[in-house]
């Protein structure tokens, strides 16, 4: 028997042993409650970073407990294989994307592997692989057939060299980040899911998820954006009426202008008669479409020379051209009301347009000043004709009625969510399955043809996508004519957004999913993942989710029953500045501190000082992430599974610190000395409880008092870094109990796989040893979790403090029925109570019950 803690001979054997065992494959089992734990499987880029390990580890621990509690449990993991990066890779290694893809998988599987994960490996499955990404094409296919995707222009950001359509943090300074081509904004045509159809179901069913963080069910609301407005028409002499929405009809008094997008129909119609008016057009197509860059940017503008009708008041109001409307937005239209909204008022400003107030503050001593800004809140009606005096709540409903009685409005719900556009100009991608006719119409590929692969053994040029250049790929046919297939790929967001569900039947050949199995396990009861995915990602799955529901694939509404969103994992940076006053960032270990030093750090290679810039979030940029498989080498993967989880609770960030490690580690090395040293003595008898001597009583007090809460934080809370410090406090009360006797022994054993069980979910491999060599001839991973012994919890004699004058001076043990006079005399008779009572007055003992006893002396 080994008494030195030797973690990688002792993972190594453990994960022979699940291996060999097969301990994490799953499958369906009627009759046993299924339990779903997912964390959201990673970007293969080729190494694993510590973001990775804090969110891996959270979801094994809990997978891990669950299965404790008796439950069959699967944990499945994949790859989020498409997208930008491989492409971008591809183009500096010489490599195909594929080939550069797979290399990583097969790399960070391994590193997975090393820190004991306990997937299924069974589920695996990569997204760019033609067996998952088929039924993505098949089910889209079926989307079309049930008009849920159309296709139509839409404006974008476009990069005139790569010939590619750019996310907006792709444009920096208005030009391409990879280019440096000046951004254009083209209209070309997407492909679009229908999400805003369901627009109302996803905002309503937020309420449903109470185990959801409050702060992602608030982002998701706020994108969703459900407003209710009034849509109004203004009457342009010779033509069609121009149509608006405004959630703020009662401003509709104080309209002085009227704002179009550059790419509306009236302002392309104005432009044919003046150069000025296509010139400005022209320039708005070098703008960013990003909401929050058009509410930044200046604003600028030129008049149509078309005047509408205000539909209440008759009087003509300009039309302008803006460059912060935006064409895919509502009508591509807007009413401005300058004294009430800041961006018309800025417009108005620079182009002295009016401005006119029609609200006045609720509070009549309020003071505005409209020379330097808009009054914003809602008030009470002036300058409204008929509406004046009215609240702005009762002048939307007055306005609103007499618009609709005059067929020149009505009300209406709008959302702020607009439909998805899945389709990318990009090569790493998949297909979308549609075929492009001779006649412009477009047609679904056929489930025969499916999957439509994508060609891997490939060249990447860096300008055009090698299937858009590649005549032999889009070359098909359909019913005998020629066709084209389209080259397209979809965003990788379609692929993210229902790969959950394919791991419940990832290699099923004949439908997209098993419904018996799909009902089997989902929801999913626990999901785990970085709060940045909480809009996109988590709302697109959902939307997915309702339409596998709506084609019977599933039948619950909602894809995640519960979230939890990891924090962050922090890290010290530290640079020099260079000769042009750029920071040169050096890894935190290869720094070291030293107490001399000028700056208090010095690096290692030269012993000359180098900056501290604080704590930031581990990042390639500033040079301070840390690499798991350094920490595994040096002090094995339990020792970094329990720093990460003791460091801080799961949801705020995690500060890296190496004497945090150190510690993770000597905590351990405890465990396995108090455990093996008990082992040594031999088989421990049975435990009497009633022949237990008062330190022996309190230490199985304390352990079952340990059960209880560290049982709680796994189970409720998920702070798994309380649940560490109890059993640590827990080891303590141990180490002071002298194990000579048969009870001590019995008591030490009992503590002792209690511990190992408690520790399981977060120190599967320690804990594994650690069970066999305590005589169990079952794996520790389907040991039951230790039970509370309520008797054990019941107590005999409380502890109470003996305050002096209100400074603790004594604790004392008491009955627990112990009378007040009595309490009162052993607080008196003790003897550090009587080094400050001495040659004083007691005036007064007050006896707080269960709590303290407080002498007053004089």
């Amino acid at each position: 028997m080994e008494d030195m803690y030797h973690p990688q001979d002792i993972e190594a054997e453990a994960q022979r042993y699940w291996e060999q065992h097969k301990s994490f494959d799953v499958t369906e089992q009627a009759g046993k409650e299924a339990y779903y734990c997912l964390s959201m499987f990673p970007y293969p880029s080729g190494r694993l970073h510590m973001g990775h390990v804090r969110n891996y580890t959270i979801g094994d621990v809990i997978s891990r407990f669950q299965r404790m509690q008796g439950k069959n449990v699967m944990q499945p993991m994949g790859w989020d294989a498409f997208g930008l990066p491989a492409e971008n890779a591809a183009i500096k290694n010489n490599v195909a994307p594929a080939k550069w893809t797979y290399q990583n998988i097969e790399y960070m599987k391994g590193q997975l592997k090393r820190l004991g994960f306990g997937y299924d490996w069974n589920r695996e499955l990569a997204t760019c692989r033609p067996e998952y990404y088929r039924w993505e094409q098949w089910f889209f296919t079926q989307l079309y057939e049930k008009g849920l995707v159309y296709k139509k222009m839409a404006t974008v950001n476009w990069d005139p060299v790569d010939q590619t359509v750019l996310a907006n943090e792709q444009v920096i300074d208005g030009r391409g980040w990879r280019s440096g081509a000046l951004v254009e904004r083209k209209a070309i045509p997407q492909w679009f899911v229908k999400i805003t159809d369901y627009a109302e179901e996803l905002l309503n069913d937020l309420d449903k998820l109470e185990h959801w963080p409050e702060q992602v069910k608030t982002m998701q609301r706020n994108w969703i954006g459900r407003s209710q407005g009034v849509e109004l028409a203004f009457a342009i002499p010779g033509n069609e009426s121009l149509e608006v929405y405004t959630t703020r009809p009662d401003t509709l008094m104080g309209v002085s202008y009227l704002a179009v997008a550059a790419q509306h129909p009236l302002a392309r119609q104005a432009a044919e008669n003046s150069t000025d008016i296509a010139s400005f057009i022209e320039s708005c197509s070098h703008n960013k479409v990003a909401e929050a860059d058009m509410a930044t940017m200046e604003k600028k503008g030129i008049f149509t020379g078309v005047m509408a009708v205000h539909p209440i008041s008759g009087e003509e109001v300009p039309v302008w051209i803006a460059n912060f409307v935006l064409m895919d937005y509502g009508s591509g239209a807007v009413m401005s009301v300058p004294a009430h909204d800041q961006r018309d008022y800025e417009f108005a400003q620079q182009y002295q347009l009016p401005i006119r107030q029609v609200i006045a503050p609720a509070d009549k001593d309020a003071v505005i000043d409209l020379q330097t800004a808009a009054f914003t809140e809602k008030g009470n009606l002036i300058n409204s004709g008929d509406f004046d005096g009215l609240s702005s709540e009762q002048a939307f409903e007055a306005i609103a009625n007499w618009l609709t009685e005059n067929n020149k409005g009505r009300v209406k719900v709008n959302y702020r969510l607009r439909d998805w556009g899945v389709s990318r100009q990009r090569y790493w991608g998949t297909p979308i399955p549609m075929i492009n006719l001779q006649d412009g119409s477009a047609v679904p590929a056929p489930a025969e043809l499916l999957p439509i692969q994508l060609p891997e053994d490939v060249t990447m040029d860096g300008v055009q996508s090698p299937i858009k250049a590649d005549p032999a790929w889009r070359k098909t046919e359909f019913n005998s004519q020629p066709a084209e297939r389209e080259t397209d790929t979809f965003d990788t967001f379609m692929e993210s957004s229902w790969y959950y569900a394919r791991y419940c039947s990832p290699n099923d050949t004949t439908q997209m999913l098993d419904p018996e199995k799909a009902n089997y396990w989902l929801p999913v009861n626990q999901y785990i993942g970085g709060i940045e995915h909480a809009i996109l990602h988590l709302l697109y799955s959902r939307f997915f989710h309702k339409l596998m529901r709506d084609f019977g694939l599933v039948k619950c509404d909602e894809p995640f029953e519960r979230l939890l969103c990891q924090g962050m994992v922090l890290a010290d940076c530290y640079y020099r500045e260079d000769e042009k006053g750029g920071k040169n960032w050096f890894s935190p270990t290869d720094v070291q501190a030293v107490k001399d030093a000028a700056t208090g750090f010095i690096l290692k290679s030269d012993g000359q000082p180098v900056l501290h810039d604080g704590i930031s979030k581990m990042s390639k940029s500033k040079n301070n992430g840390i690499d798991p498989q350094v920490i595994i080498d040096q002090y094995g993967a339990d020792t970094v599974r329990l720093f990460m989880m003791f460091a801080a609770p799961p949801e705020q960030s995690l500060e890296w610190s190496d004497s945090g490690v150190e510690g993770a580690n000597k905590f351990l090395r405890k465990i396995w000395r108090m455990a093996t040293a008990h082992i040594h003595q031999g088989d421990a008898p049975a435990l009497d409880k009633t022949a237990l001597n008062k330190q022996q009583q309190d230490l199985r007090r304390k352990l079952h008092e340990t059960i209880a809460k560290v049982s709680d934080d796994y189970q409720r809370r998920l702070t798994f870094n309380t649940a560490i410090a109890a059993v640590m406090e827990l080891s303590n009360h141990m180490a002071k109990l002298d194990e000579d006797g048969n009870q001590s022994r019995a008591l030490m054993r009992e503590a002792i796989e209690a511990c190992v069980q408690m520790l399981a979910p977060i120190t599967p491999h320690i804990a594994h040893k650690l069970w066999q060599m305590l005589g169990h001839t079952d794996s520790i991973l389907d040991a039951a979790w230790p039970k509370v012994d309520e008797s054990a919890l019941t107590r005999d004699t409380l502890q109470m403090a003996v305050q002096v004058n209100g400074k603790v001076r004594a604790t004392i043990d008491v009955g627990v029925d112990e009378d007040k006079q009595s309490i009162e005399d052993k607080a008196l008779n003790n003897e550090n109570v009587q080094k400050f009572t001495e040659g004083k007055h007691i005036a007064k003992v007050i006896v707080v019950p269960g709590k303290l006893i407080s002498v007053v002396a004089k």
